[in-house]
């Protein structure tokens, strides 16, 4: 089992929308109803091949038009490996894919029985587990993202669950100067992935 350099373990602080290029692959790709997932014991060794691997964990995650825009955000910023719980969550359907334009195919997405349980597992190999939520003290842009790191993004209006919001290392949350209390997951996990972009190539 690949353990990643770190420190030892502490707290720290439908149908698709309408798009000329959905429908292009759309035509070229065969109908299914479903993608399978792959399996939760694969997880950590998919995870052996990355150096600093940037991981997504979606906590119960139900719109699958916001499954599919945070699919393709993640086939476009690099990310190792999708992880969200079996129940309560989408799976990628052929809506998902059709919103995804295709990434769903491609990016590795992972269901898991118990998300608490798999996020100790990445913390056993060296990753670090960043959460966003309105009750954090930082802001995103006050968190390191360079190393081996697991982003966690929340259920539509209720955010994360309790247990899973305990099992991160760090909490963070995105700077609202508006009268909006939040912002879509699906935006909002885009703003923190090139976050971590933006970190690892400067």
């Amino acid at each position: 089992m690949k353990n990643f350099s770190k420190k030892p373990h502490g707290r720290r602080d439908d149908e698709a929308r309408e798009n000329r290029h959905v429908r292009q692959l759309a035509a070229a790709s065969p109908e299914r109803t479903e993608v399978p997932a792959r399996n939760e014991d694969d997880l950590i060794e998919h995870l052996a091949a990355y150096k600093t691997p940037l991981i997504l964990i979606l906590d119960c995650i139900q719109d699958v038009h916001n499954l599919g825009a945070i699919l393709r955000t993640c086939d476009a910023a690099g990310v190792a490996a999708v992880i969200a719980p079996k129940d309560k969550s989408a799976s990628i359907t052929e809506t998902v894919r059709r919103v995804s334009t295709g990434a769903a195919d491609w990016v590795p997405f992972f269901q898991v029985t118990n998300l608490a349980r798999c996020m100790e597992k990445l913390k056993e190999i060296g990753v670090w587990i960043v959460g966003t939520s309105d009750r954090a003290t930082k802001s995103l842009y006050q968190i390191d993202l360079k190393g081996p790191i697991a982003l966690v993004l929340g259920a539509e209006g209720k955010g994360m669950r309790r247990l899973t919001e305990e099992n991160c290392d760090f909490l963070c949350k995105l700077p609202m100067a508006g009268k909006v209390e939040c912002l879509n997951v699906s935006v909002a996990t885009g703003i923190c992935l090139y976050e971590a972009v933006r970190q690892r190539e400067s």
